[in-house]
C-alpha cells in the first residue's frame, strides 16, 4: 500500500496541505495581534471623539446609506475618513486577508470531506483513512487547528475590534464590488461573541459551542474523530512514559485535542456522562489545567463549570483529597529528582561509560523531572486560575500548601533538568556519530588480542611460564575470525554472538587454569571488554534520542514561562555565570517550535520560513528580555560612574605642582570608579560565556546580543532622560529654555564621557554606537513630531528609525507636542514671538519689545548643539519646515475661505484698488480711504497677521540654523 505521505498519494497530500495551511494561520493571527491599530478600540475619549463618526461596528450593515449620508453631509468627517483610510488600509488588508484564510480554512476541509464521501479519491473514504495512523493523526488535527484559530481570535482579537475592522476594509477596498468576494460570510463567522479575555469578565451564554458551530461541519466526522480520540493514543506516546503514572502526561497532546473538539459536539459535555467519565478517567484523572496550543492554558474546572456531565466526571479529579493526593506525591517527586539531577550534574559522573550502561534510570529520571515540571508549572499558573472564582482559588491554595511550592525551586529544578537533558542529548548525538567507527575499533582490538594469545601458545612468542598447547592456539585463533566475522548492519545477530563469545572466554579460563598466569587473564580480561564495550555501543540508538526528544517537551511553558523571568534576572544578576545554564533552558524552549512546525516541514510549505522566523523570533525576544538585566545592571553602575565622574573628581590638569598631587588623586572616588568599572567587565563576561546559540531558526550570538543590550538600555535611558529634560512651564518668567538646555546637555555629556569610559571594558565600538543611537532617538521623535502635519502618517512598523529588538519609547504628551523635540520647538517660537519680542538682524538676539531685554540670541544654537548634537539641529529644522508648510497652507485656506468667498470683502477690495488706481502719487484723503477699507474688513486681519507674522520667524529660525 502507497504510504499515506507519499508524494503520489493526492488523499494524504491534500489533508497535509490544510493541516500545514492551519498551523501557518495561526502564527500569523498571534503576529498581528500585536499589530492592532490602537484607534480601533476606542478605549479613550480623544479617540472616541476624533474617530467615532467614521468607524462603525457591524450595526452599520443595517443601514448603510445612513452613515454614509451623515459622513457626506459633512466635509471635515468625509476628509478624517479619507486620511484615515490611507493610514490604515494597508494593515487592514493583512487582517482582512488573515480572516479570510480562516474562512478558506474550513471551507477547504468540509470540500475535502465532501470529495472523500463522494470517492473522488480512489479507494479512500473516511473510514478508510481513520484507520490509517498518520491519516487519522491528520484529520484530527484538522479539526482541533480550526477549533485552535477561533479561540485564538477571540482571545487576542476582541469581537468588537474584529467588527470595526472589517466594516473599515469593506468601506475603504474594493471588495464589496466584486462578484466572488466572500465578505459576508467571513463577517458571519467572526462577528463578536460577546467574549472578553479581560480577567473576571463573565462568559457568554453557550460559548464557545455557538461560536464553533457557524460553519456546518459533518456530523459524522466529528463524531468519528472523538471517538478515535477517545479510544486509541494516537501518536503512540505511550512507549515513551512506560510508568502508568505519566499517562496522563504521555497522552497530553491528545487530551488538549479532545478538549477543543468536544465543543464541535457540546452534547457530549452536557448529556453524556459515560462518555465523559472514559474521557475524564483516561486523560485528566491527576490534572485539570492543560495546555492547548502553544502555552495557551485553560482550567477545565472553569471551562467545564456550564456543562452537568463534564462537570460531574471531573468532580472525582477535582476532589480535595485526590487534589491533595497529586500535590503531596508531586512535592516528594521534585524533592526525591532534584538530589538525583544534581548527583548526576556532579563534575566527572555523567561519563561515557556510565551513561551507556544506566540509559533506562537516566530516562526515568528525565521522565520524573519533566512530569513534575509540566504538572506543578501548569497547576500553580497564576493565568489558568480566576482570583474571583472561590472553588478555583481554595484549589489552588490547597495545591501551593501541599506541594510546598517554592517557585525559586521549581525554576532550579527546570534549570538543572534542562542542563541534564543537554548534556545527555549532546553525549548521545556525538556517540551515535561515532557508533561504527568505535565498534570496529573494538571488535579490531579484540580481534588481535585473541591472535596474540594464539601466537602465545603457538611457542613461537615465548612468554613466562606459557606451554605450547595447539588444541587453545587453534581455539583462540577461531575466536579471533568469530570476532572479526561480526557484522555492524545485523546488530541483533551480533549482539547474541558477542554474548556468547564472553562467555566462551570465561569458560576457557576457568577449564584451563589460565587465571594463573596473569598475562594471559589480562589478555582475555581486555578481550572480554573490548566484546562488553562492542555490545554497549550496538545499543546505542536514534530512539533513546527521540525519547528524550518526547519526554523533554516545554511547549507548554510557551507562555508561563514569563513568570520565571523575575527569577532568572536576579540570578544573572547575583551570579552573571547563571548565563550558561539558562543556555540549556532556552534551547529546551526551542523544542516547541516542532509542534507547530512538523506539519508545515511535511507538506514542503513556503510558509515553513515565515512561521520558524516568527516563533524563532518570540523565543529570541524572550531571550533578550530576560538577558537585558546584564545591560541594566551595567548601567546602573555607569550612572554611579557618571555621578562620581561628573560631581566629585576633579580633572588633572596638564601641569600640577606635587605639592597639589595628594589633592587631585581622590583615590576613594578612583577606588570606587574601579570597582564598578570591574563589576560592569564582570557582567560582561557572563553572557559572553553563552556561546553562540541557535535558537529555533535564528542564531544568537553573545556578544551582538550584549551590544543590542547595550543599546536597548542606551536608548530607553536617553529617551527618558530627554523626555523629562525638556518639558516647560510656558507661565515661566523668565523662560526655562537656557537652564534647562544647560542642565539636559551636562546629563548627555555625562552619559557620553561614562560610556566612552567603559568601551574598552565590554569591548564594543562606544562612540559609533553612541552616536547612531542618538541620532535614532532624534530622527524618530522628529518623525513622530512631523506625523501632525502629515496626511499619511509613518507608523511605528514603518518606521526606519523604530526597532523591535531596540525600541524607542514612546512617552504620553504632557501638551500639545506629541515629542521632546516639538516642546522643544514650541518654546523656542513662544519666547520669540514677534507680539512680545523684536528680532535685530546685526546682533543675532531677540529683545523683549516692552522692556527691551535680551530673551535669546545665537548662543542658545550653541546650547541646543551641545544638547542634542547636529542631528538635533537637524531635525527642527526640518520640523520648522513643516510648520511653515502648515501655516501657509493656514493662510491658503483662509484667503480662500475668508476673501475669495466672501463678496463684502471682494466689493471693498476692488473699490479700493479702483481708488488708488493708478498708482502714480499720494491719493487725496488717504485716511478716511483706508480707514473706511480697514474697518470693512476688520475680520480678516487678526488671522491675516498671524499668518503673515509666523512664516517669517520659523523662517528666520531656519536661516539662524
Amino acid at each position: 500500500m502507497v504510504d499515506f505521505l507519499a508524494e503520489n498519494n493526492l488523499c494524504g497530500q491534500a489533508i497535509l496541505r490544510i493541516v500545514s495551511c492551519g498551523n501557518a494561520i495561526i502564527a500569523e493571527l498571534l503576529r498581528l495581534s500585536e499589530f492592532i491599530p490602537g484607534v480601533f478600540r476606542l478605549k479613550d475619549k480623544a479617540d472616541q471623539q476624533k474617530y467615532g463618526d467614521i468607524i462603525f461596528d457591524f450595526s452599520y450593515f443595517k443601514g448603510p446609506e445612513t452613515c454614509e449620508g451623515k459622513l457626506e453631509a459633512k466635509p471635515e468627517l468625509l476628509d478624517l475618513d479619507e486620511e484615515f483610510r490611507e493610514n490604515n488600509i494597508e494593515i487592514l488588508t493583512r487582517f482582512y486577508l488573515a480572516f479570510q484564510s480562516v474562512h478558506k480554512y474550513i471551507v477547504d476541509l468540509n470540500r475535502y470531506l465532501d470529495d472523500l464521501n463522494e470517492g473522488i479519491y480512489i479507494q479512500q473514504t473516511l473510514e478508510t483513512v481513520l484507520l490509517n495512523e498518520d491519516g487519522k493523526q491528520l484529520l484530527c488535527e484538522a479539526l482541533y487547528l480550526y477549533g485552535v484559530m477561533l479561540l485564538v481570535i477571540d482571545q487576542k482579537i476582541e469581537g468588537e475590534v474584529r467588527e470595526r475592522m472589517l466594516v473599515s476594509y469593506y468601506r475603504y477596498s474594493a471588495a464589496r464590488s466584486s462578484a466572488d468576494s466572500n465578505l459576508d460570510d467571513i463577517c458571519k463567522l467572526l462577528r463578536s461573541t460577546g467574549y472578553s479575555s479581560q480577567p473576571g469578565a463573565k462568559r457568554p451564554p453557550n460559548y464557545p459551542e455557538s461560536y464553533f458551530s457557524r460553519v456546518p461541519i459533518s456530523e459524522t466526522f466529528i463524531s468519528m474523530v472523538i471517538g478515535r480520540l477517545r479510544s486509541d493514543d494516537i501518536y503512540n506516546q505511550v512507549s515513551a512514559y512506560p510508568l502508568p503514572e505519566h499517562r496522563s502526561t504521555a497522552l497530553a497532546t491528545q487530551a488538549a485535542m479532545l478538549y477543543v473538539i468536544l465543543y464541535f459536539d457540546p452534547s457530549i459535555l452536557h448529556t453524556q456522562q459515560a462518555k465523559m467519565r472514559e474521557i475524564v478517567d483516561k486523560y485528566f484523572p491527576d490534572n485539570w489545567v492543560i495546555s492547548i496550543y502553544m502555552g495557551i492554558a485553560v482550567n477545565l474546572a472553569e471551562a467545564w463549570e456550564p456543562y452537568k456531565a463534564a462537570k460531574t466526571a471531573l468532580n472525582y479529579t477535582l476532589d480535595l483529597s485526590n487534589v491533595k493526593e497529586q500535590a503531596s506525591r508531586y512535592a516528594a517527586v521534585t524533592e526525591r529528582m532534584h538530589t538525583q539531577v544534581q548527583q548526576f550534574l556532579k563534575e566527572g559522573c555523567l561519563r561515557e561509560e556510565l551513561v551507556l550502561d544506566n540509559i533506562p534510570k537516566l530516562l526515568n529520571c528525565l521522565r520524573d523531572c519533566n512530569v513534575a515540571i509540566r504538572w506543578l508549572m501548569l497547576h500553580t499558573a497564576d493565568t489558568a486560575c480566576d482570583p474571583n472564582n472561590k472553588r478555583l482559588r481554595q484549589i489552588k491554595d490547597q495545591i501551593l500548601t501541599d506541594s510546598r511550592y517554592n517557585p525559586r525551586i521549581l525554576f532550579q529544578l527546570l534549570l538543572d533538568t534542562a542542563q541534564f537533558e543537554f548534556i545527555l542529548k549532546e553525549m548521545f548525538k556525538q556517540m551515535l556519530s561515532e557508533k561504527q567507527t568505535k565498534w570496529e575499533n573494538y571488535k579490531k582490538e579484540g580481534s588481535e588480542r585473541m591472535t596474540e594469545l594464539a601466537d602465545v601458545f603457538s611457542g613461537v612468542k615465548p612468554l613466562t611460564r606459557v606451554e605450547k598447547n595447539e588444541n587453545l592456539q587453534a581455539w583462540f585463533r577461531e575466536i579471533s575470525k568469530q570476532i572479526m566475522s561480526l557484522n555492524y548492519d545485523d546488530s541483533t545477530a551480533a549482539g547474541r554472538k558477542t554474548v556468547q563469545l564472553i562467555q566462551a572466554l570465561e569458560e576457557v579460563q576457568e577449564f584451563h587454569q589460565l587465571e594463573t598466569n596473569l598475562q594471559v587473564c589480562q589478555f582475555l580480561a581486555d578481550t572480554r571488554k573490548f566484546l562488553h564495550q562492542m555490545i554497549r555501543t550496538i545499543n546505542i540508538k536514534e530512539e533513546v534520542l527521540i525519547t528524550m526528544q518526547i519526554v523533554g517537551d516545554l511547549s507548554y511553558a510557551w507562555q508561563l514561562i514569563d513568570s520565571f523571568t523575575s527569577i532568572m534576572q536576579e540570578s544573572i544578576r547575583v551570579s552573571p555565570s547563571m548565563v550558561t545554564k539558562l543556555r540549556a533552558t532556552f534551547l529546551k524552549l526551542a523544542s516547541a517550535l516542532d509542534l507547530p512546525l512538523l506539519r508545515i516541514n511535511q507538506a514542503n510549505s513556503p510558509d515553513l520560513l515565515s512561521v520558524s522566523q516568527y516563533y524563532s523570533g518570540e523565543l529570541v525576544s524572550y531571550v533578550r528580555k530576560v538577558l537585558q538585566i546584564i545591560p541594566e545592571s551595567m548601567f546602573t553602575s555607569l550612572l554611579k560612574i557618571i555621578k562620581l565622574q561628573t560631581h566629585d573628581i576633579i580633572e588633572v590638569p596638564t601641569r600640577l605642582d606635587k605639592d597639589k598631587l595628594r589633592d587631585y588623586a581622590q583615590l576613594g572616588p578612583r577606588y570606587e570608579v574601579a570597582k564598578l568599572t570591574h563589576a560592569i567587565s564582570i557582567f560582561t563576561e557572563g553572557i559572553l560565556m553563552m556561546k553562540t546559540t541557535l535558537v529555533g531558526i535564528i542564531k544568537v550570538d553573545p556578544k551582538q546580543l550584549l551590544e543590542d543590550g547595550i543599546r536597548k538600555e542606551l536608548v530607553k535611558r536617553v529617551a527618558l532622560a530627554l523626555h523629562r529634560g525638556l518639558i516647560f512651564n510656558p507661565r515661566a518668567k523668565p523662560s526655562e529654555l537656557m537652564p534647562k538646555l544647560k542642565e539636559m546637555a551636562a546629563t548627555m555629556d555625562g552619559f557620553h564621557r561614562s560610556f566612552e569610559y567603559i568601551q574598552d571594558y565590554v569591548n564594543i565600538y562606544g562612540l559609533k554606537i553612541w552616536q547612531e543611537e542618538v541620532s535614532r532617538i532624534i530622527n524618530y521623535n522628529v518623525e513622530q513630531e512631523c506625523n501632525n502635519f502629515l496626511r499619511t502618517k509613518i507608523q511605528d512598523w514603518q518606521s526606519i528609525y523604530q526597532s523591535t529588538h531596540i525600541p524607542i519609547p514612546k512617552f504620553t504628551p504632557v501638551d500639545e507636542s506629541v515629542t521632546f523635540i516639538g516642546r522643544l520647538c514650541r518654546e523656542i517660537l513662544r519666547i520669540t514671538d514677534p507680539k512680545f519680542t523684536c528680532y535685530i538682524d546685526q546682533m543675532n538676539t531677540w529683545y523683549d519689545i516692552k522692556t527691551h531685554q535680551e530673551v535669546t540670541s545665537s548662543r542658545l544654537f550653541s546650547e541646543i548643539q551641545d544638547t542634542l548634537g547636529t542631528f538635533g539641529l537637524n531635525g527642527l529644522d526640518r520640523l520648522l519646515c513643516f510648520m511653515i508648510v502648515k501655516e501657509l497652507q493656514n493662510f491658503l485656506s483662509m484667503f480662500q475661505k475668508n476673501i475669495l468667498r466672501d463678496r463684502t470683502v471682494q466689493d471693498t477690495l476692488k473699490a479700493l484698488m479702483n481708488t488708488v488706481s493708478p498708482l502714480k502719487g499720494i491719493i487725496a484723503n488717504s485716511n478716511k480711504v483706508y480707514s473706511t477699507a480697514i474697518a470693512k474688513t476688520q475680520k480678516i486681519w487678526t488671522a491675516y497677521l498671524d499668518s503673515i507674522m509666523k512664516c517669517p520667524l520659523h523662517t528666520a529660525w531656519i536661516c539662524s540654523l
